[in-house]
């Protein structure tokens, strides 16, 4: 008899050792994706701060064709003054109203003096209000951004890297998408071979609706736009409505931005920038069985 009945015999203990499977290395994302991923996140953050800027010469959107002063804005950022000579900073929202002095409306400077601006500098380009120069920066930033996707998608369309973001029609059912998305919301979020419905819902959403609205609204906002091709101004409702599109699109890729980032960090950062970088992550093995007794 055993001295010890409870434990397993040392011949075993070795091969579920070696039966273990282990995380494989492969090769997740091809270089092309990697250079456009990075070069996205660049453009990305100098587009945003630039627009910020230009958001800061007239800090109210309206929906039409024409908005002013005096016409009612369905969000306006600003500063007002009290009855005891303070200064507030305040976002009004379809008729609601926060303070926000200090974040947005009114904060201070690097000399400490009070800025009545929209934005603050530290994430505005330029950080001194500029409104040429903003759009400079933003006109730059757009050519690129616009000539990037446009080559990214015909690349993919024609490398067959299209068929990553290919939705089955069994990922298409409410169970499977529902699924997908509780696995995301577990942490740590399990890493996968292949994009799940999740993540493909997510990038199509970004590549074939947030960023073409981008681009199209912000064509229908130039003046050169407006006199050349007045149907797409029509098409948004009027060169207003194209700026409160272009907003709202600006802050549903902040949010996308920062969604991402949150898995990145919740997936393993160490593993997910190494993808990134050299294209190679480390993923659960295809079976994860493990051997039991002789």
């Amino acid at each position: 008899m055993d001295e010890y009945p409870d434990q397993a015999p040392f011949h075993a203990l070795i091969r579920r050792d070696r039966a273990t499977p282990q995380p494989r290395l492969i090769r997740r994302h091809r270089f092309s994706t990697r250079l456009w991923h990075w070069l996205n996140a660049l453009v990305m953050l100098v587009m945003v701060m630039s627009g910020l800027m230009i958001f800061n010469a007239h800090p109210r959107l309206y929906w039409g064709a024409f908005g002013a002063n005096d016409d009612a804005a369905w969000l306006e950022i600003g500063a007002w003054t009290d009855a005891a000579g303070v200064n507030h900073g305040v976002i009004t929202l379809l008729d609601h109203t926060w303070e926000t002095t200090g974040v947005l409306g009114l904060s201070r400077g690097a000399d400490g003096a009070e800025l009545a601006l929209a934005f603050p500098g530290w994430v505005t380009l330029p950080s001194t209000y500029d409104l040429a120069l903003g759009r400079s920066w933003h006109l730059a930033g757009a050519l690129v951004l616009a000539g990037g996707l446009l080559a990214y998608l015909v690349w993919s369309l024609f490398s067959g890297h299209g068929r990553d973001w290919h939705i089955t029609r069994a990922q298409w059912h409410p169970a499977a998408i529902w699924r997908d998305l509780r696995a995301h919301l577990r942490l740590p979020v399990a890493l996968a071979e292949h994009y799940g419905v999740v993540q493909k819902l997510a990038y199509c959403s970004v590549l074939f609706i947030l960023l073409p609205m981008m681009i199209l609204s912000g064509l229908a906002m130039a003046p050169v736009v407006d006199a050349g091709l007045p149907w797409l101004v029509d098409m948004f409702g009027g060169r207003q409505s194209a700026r409160s599109v272009h907003f709202i699109g600006m802050v549903g890729l902040v949010l996308f931005v920062l969604v991402h980032l949150v898995m990145v960090l919740a997936s393993g950062p160490f593993n997910q920038m190494r993808g990134m970088i050299t294209g190679h992550m480390r993923v659960p093995p295809l079976h994860p069985q493990v051997e039991e007794g002789p």
